[in-house]
């Protein structure tokens, strides 16, 4: 169920995404913690690599063993502990951030501050600007109403490209007549991203889960051996929480619906039937050992992906 969208609604930050306010989010990007190396070339990395050998930047020290390389003896060391030690060295490598976005009309429907589709679009655009203060190359893709995709690059420019993108894309799922509306599987749309995204990157999925699919979980699962996955499930109050009892009228492309909630449980329901998406998604999510938060339409982003980032793999 899903609000039905009026084609001339004015980008007002609430049904539909207001390409400024994505722009004025870049003050509330924070850097990354894991950004602390320094670029010494031009085509040299911000993030490193877990590589040990012999790269640009010095990991560590341990006991010599029979076969380094005398070139990487660490005297001082050695000198200080009466016992032969060797250097360990880390490269730096460039890391790409892919931002894949849910357009299904299933996307447009709020109860508080603004719809799913607003909130997803919101998240990506935090994530774009942090990707890029830590040194990321940002792009995104498109799946639902609208398929399309913007190539990673590096610094304000990939950072407005995405913005950008965001914009055009929620524009175009506003004006998506309903004949014109082609569901994509989760599953499908992940090996979209799969084909895009280089090993080692990350991939942040932005969606409410009603596109998942039974194939979704072994999708997650051949992302998960080359990329870094997390998942960003977008919900409304709704969706947990029991609504007040009454009569409620919901627009949708089939014209107006009234929904009769005056039973608790009616009411119960309604929300385990809202909610259906968001439990398919967490179920892949879990299913293949993949980070996952829930982001309610009325919530700032910031916490939610510092905590969504912060821990490696893993279940929520």
């Amino acid at each position: 169920m899903y609000a039905a969208e009026n084609r001339f609604e004015p980008a007002d930050g609430i049904t539909r995404v207001d390409l400024a306010e994505l722009l004025r989010l870049r003050a509330r990007a924070a850097k990354p913690r894991a950004t602390a190396a320094r670029i010494r070339a031009p085509l040299a990395g911000a993030h490193l690599s877990s590589l040990r050998g012999r790269g640009m930047d010095y990991a560590e020290s341990r006991v010599y063993q029979a076969g380094d390389d005398v070139r990487n003896i660490d005297w001082r060391r050695t000198a200080r502990s009466g016992e032969w030690h060797t250097k360990l060295f880390q490269e730096e490598r460039e890391r790409s951030l892919l931002l894949l976005v849910d357009t299904h009309p299933e996307m447009r429907f709020g109860t508080r501050v603004r719809y799913k589709s607003v909130a997803a679009a919101r998240a990506a655009a935090l994530a774009a600007w942090t990707g890029v203060r830590g040194g990321d190359r940002v792009g995104a893709l498109a799946f639902g109403d609208v398929r399309d995709a913007v190539d990673p690059h590096g610094g304000v420019r990939g950072a407005l490209a995405v913005l950008g993108a965001l914009a055009r894309w929620d524009a175009r799922a506003a004006s998506a007549a309903t004949a014109e509306r082609l569901r994509e599987t989760l599953s499908a749309a992940l090996e979209r991203a799969r084909r895009l995204a280089l090993p080692g990157s990350r991939l942040l999925l932005l969606s409410d889960g009603w596109c998942t699919d039974e194939a979704a979980q072994r999708a997650l699962l051949r992302l998960t051996r080359h990329i870094d996955v997390r998942v960003l499930i977008v919900v409304d109050a709704l969706e947990h929480e029991l609504p007040p009892a009454g009569a409620y009228a919901f627009r949708t492309d089939a014209g107006r619906l009234t929904v009769d909630l005056s039973a608790a449980a009616a009411r119960a329901r309604f929300r385990d039937d809202l909610a259906r998406g968001q439990r398919m998604l967490a179920g892949a999510c879990d299913g293949a050992c993949v980070r996952w938060a829930l982001l309610d339409t009325g919530q700032e982003p910031d916490a939610v992906l510092a905590q969504l980032w912060k821990q490696r793999g893993g279940r929520r």
